[in-house]
């Protein structure tokens, strides 16, 4: 048994070492890729500035070079008024100006294909930096599974099947954060952010112009998207981990949550009964991530416009209901990857609780759940 012990942790440590190298080696590639990012992104803020003054120019030249053509066009109507040597000026004049229009545009076009190609590698630059951060990430799950919780995992675990099902439960939940996170900050500030890049050069052209009144009100417009942008990052960091939770308790915490949901959604009602007592922070986080998740799924799945959270806190049980008008869903159609309700029902798995999830299709859904409170002594 000795033995079979040592061969194991050989095998392990021996894991473990390679796991770190690799770690080492995808956190360098993405360094690198950070670097070029940056080199790329300053690259691609010259090429802008580049752009809108050669575009300036060859208006300029176009301008110049109309003018150019409508004198040469009279010289040579009315050639006998003037001297060979007008004539002959007013044509290399003209000639001289389309010339330098033809080498500003060229010049433009291949600004513009610089620029392209620098975004399309910028773009390509993130993928492979979101990817390596997800590698990172469940390197590190794997780090700490095998360095620290292994022990402890097997104690709980005795099947080997249950080991490897409840090592990628963690890995898949933790990339579906990553992945949420991700497209929340996508959809959200970063795309508002490049909007708000977009719009500052369109006030930086407009003021050249001379047009004051059209960059004000362009200007306007970049201050309201500054702050939906910031209102967008705070709700983020919100949903990430509420402070007010460990503060104020579970319903001041609700309370709050739903006032930031009051300028989309009007139509979100809290009910509660409940004693003075704190619950214990399991109970607290547990049943706040549990309306959160029922409140999000109304709101962005079900298309709800009107949700109704009812708690009730007793002695020795927590009962929440959630309900919404929503389009519902058919429940025996098994949707693949609902991580949402995976994550739900392990939640009230682990306090060992119970959920039902009532729902038809044009009738809403209502969320159900009954969580048993254990009393501790000297707690």
């Amino acid at each position: 048994m000795k033995h079979t012990d040592h061969t194991l942790d050989s095998i392990i440590e021996e894991m473990i070492d390679t796991v770190k190298h690799s770690k080492d080696e995808v956190f360098e590639i993405a360094e690198e890729s950070r670097k070029e990012y940056a080199r790329l992104s300053n690259e691609l803020e010259i090429l802008q500035e580049e752009v809108i003054t050669v575009i300036d120019e060859g208006d300029l030249l176009d301008k110049k070079t109309k003018l150019a053509r409508r004198r040469l066009y009279e010289v040579n109507k009315h050639f006998y008024k003037h001297s060979e040597e007008v004539i002959k000026q007013a044509y290399d004049q003209t000639s001289d100006l389309q010339t330098k229009l033809e080498i500003t545009r060229d010049k433009e076009k291949n600004l513009r294909a610089r620029r392209d190609d620098i975004e399309l590698r910028l773009k390509a630059i993130e993928q492979m930096l979101a990817r390596a951060e997800g590698l990172v990430g469940k390197i590190s799950i794997v780090l700490n599974y095998l360095d620290v919780d292994l022990k402890e995992v097997s104690d709980l675990i005795h099947d080997a099947y249950e080991k490897q099902e409840f090592g990628l439960k963690i890995i898949e939940a933790q990339e579906e954060e990553r992945r949420r996170l991700s497209r929340e900050m996508h959809d959200g500030p970063a795309q508002m952010l490049a909007n708000i890049m977009l719009r500052s050069e369109i006030v930086d052209r407009t003021y050249k112009k001379g047009d004051i009144d059209s960059a004000v009100a362009e200007m306007r417009n970049v201050r309201s998207m500054i702050r939906d942008s910031l209102h967008e990052v705070r709700r983020i960091i919100y949903d990430l981990r509420p402070m007010a939770l460990d503060d104020l308790g579970l319903i001041p915490t609700i309370k709050k949550y739903i006032d930031t949901l009051d300028s989309q959604h009007q139509n979100i009602h809290f009910r509660y009964q409940a004693t003075n007592e704190r619950l214990h922070s399991n109970y607290e986080v547990a049943l706040f991530r549990l309306i959160q998740e029922s409140i999000q799924n109304a709101i962005k799945h079900a298309e709800a416009s009107k949700i109704t959270v009812e708690l009730n806190i007793e002695n020795d049980k927590v009962m929440a209901v959630i309900t919404d008008n929503g389009k519902g869903f058919n429940q025996s159609e098994k949707k693949e990857k609902s991580f949402g309700i995976i994550g739900m029902h392990e939640r009230v798995d682990i306090l060992g609780g119970e959920i039902k999830i009532t729902s038809e299709e044009g009738a809403g859904t209502e969320v159900s759940i009954i969580i048993p409170i254990e009393k501790k002594e000297n707690a």
